[in-house]
C-alpha cells in the first residue's frame, strides 16, 4: 500500500492540531490621555486555537534570569503576533506575551508563544472578553 502525498503538504513535517483551547490576541495601548500613569487597553486583534506547549528547563531558567515568570508556552498557527500583545485564555486569564518564536519542521507554519504573568490587566474594549 502506498502513500500519497498531498499536493500542499510538505514532506516530513509533523501536523499540528492546536485543539487545546482558544486564545484572544489583543493589540496593547495606552487609553490614558491625562499623562497620568499609563491604563492599558486591549482591542481584540486575533482569536486562534492553540496547543500546549512543554514549558523547558532551558527557556525557564533564562526566563527567571531575566527576572520574569512564564506561565505557559502555547503553539498557535504563524500569524503576526508581536511580544507588544496581550493575550487572554478562554478561562479569562490575562497573560503579557514574553516572546515568539517560529517553529520548524510543522505542518501548518506554526510560532511558539510564551506567555508571562502580569501584574496590572489590561481594559478590554467592549468589555470582559467572551
Amino acid at each position: 500500500m502506498s502513500r500519497v502525498k498531498q499536493p500542499t503538504r510538505p514532506n516530513n513535517e509533523i501536523t499540528q492540531q492546536f485543539n487545546d483551547g482558544v486564545v484572544r490576541i489583543y493589540t496593547l495601548t495606552d487609553s490614558n490621555t491625562n499623562g497620568l500613569q499609563p491604563v492599558p487597553t486591549g482591542t481584540l486583534r486575533l482569536t486562534l486555537r492553540y496547543e500546549e506547549q512543554r514549558l523547558g528547563i532551558n527557556r525557564l531558567y533564562l526566563a527567571k534570569q531575566a527576572q520574569v515568570e512564564i506561565e505557559r508556552v502555547i503553539r498557535v498557527p504563524r500569524l503576526p503576533i508581536s511580544n507588544q500583545d496581550g493575550a487572554v485564555t478562554e478561562d479569562g486569564t490575562q497573560y503579557g506575551i514574553e516572546s515568539v518564536q517560529s517553529v520548524d519542521g510543522v505542518y501548518p507554519p506554526s510560532l511558539d508563544v510564551a506567555l508571562k504573568r502580569i501584574t496590572q490587566n489590561f481594559n478590554v474594549e467592549g468589555g470582559i472578553p467572551p
